[in-house]
């Protein structure tokens, strides 16, 4: 066979199978709004999620947050000290934390801790048929299993992100005022006015945000889609971890282009 027939074959082959994945994907996420009305009826299905999403990733969440903040402490304040901004550490820390660095790492840190176990759980169901049982008995697994996971990640992201961007400030703080000397009031004073409610903040909301629906709904179509088979299962976290963190870097920079394209 003619190497490049062969090669336009698996690549048109590809291809096709791409767009019939995504059709299903969109597919699955449309059933899932349908469905979500379950979650909102049955508040207590949403809030046990939000507790195995979001408050069992708080500690990684914090300590790593905290970590960042303290490097971004160190190299920003030998970076400003060259050109004598030392005083501006503070707008540089918030800044990074707030627009780039809080969401981004938290949306992966949340993808790899939260995300993987999701795709975990529902595919360990789906291969003790945990999941068809369920539909026998007339039980929904979509609005029973999937939905209240999906908006326990989609609520549970913003406010990771949030507590990731407040911790990595006070390790900047920590690093800057404590141990190095900048100080106090400088770096809080110019921090409130160069730090933009409009700009900054509610745009590292949004991104968290879209972030949250991302990371999620890979996580729970991976898990419901895998073979229901040991190896499926590990092949459907690797999945969900990989296409997880592309994705938000892909996000994060169709987002900041149009966030910041108009200042």
């Amino acid at each position: 066979m003619n190497p490049v027939i062969d090669f336009v074959r698996r690549v048109g082959a590809m291809t096709v199978d791409a767009v019939w994945r995504f059709g299903f994907v969109a597919r699955f996420f449309v059933m899932m709004l349908l469905y979500s009305g379950q979650s909102i009826r049955r508040v207590h299905l949403t809030i046990r999620e939000i507790y195995f999403s979001g408050v069992l990733s708080l500690l990684i969440i914090l300590v790593s947050g905290l970590f960042v903040g303290l490097v971004l402490g160190l190299q920003g304040y030998e970076t400003l000290q060259r050109y004598g901004s030392s005083d501006a550490l503070g707008v540089l820390v918030a800044l990074s934390l707030t627009r780039e660095l809080g969401p981004v790492v938290a949306g992966l840190l949340f993808a790899s801790r939260a995300g993987s176990a999701i795709t975990a759980e529902i595919g360990l169901m789906k291969a003790t048929e945990q999941l068809k049982a369920m539909d026998m008995m007339a039980v929904n697994p979509i609005a029973r299993v999937v939905a209240p996971r999906f908006w326990g990640g989609v609520i549970s992201m913003p406010l990771l992100a949030a507590m990731f961007s407040a911790m990595g400030v006070f390790g900047g703080w920590l690093i800057g005022v404590v141990f190095i000397g900048v100080d106090d009031g400088a770096f809080w004073s110019q921090m409130q006015a160069a730090v933009d409610f409009r700009y900054d903040i509610l745009n590292g909301v949004l991104k968290s945000f879209v972030f949250g629906v991302a990371v999620s709904l890979i996580a729970v179509f991976e898990g419901y889609d895998c073979n229901p088979t040991a190896e499926g299962v590990s092949r459907a976290i690797t999945r969900t971890v990989v296409s997880s963190a592309l994705a938000i870097l892909a996000l994060d920079f169709v987002l900041t282009s149009f966030m910041f394209r108009g200042q």
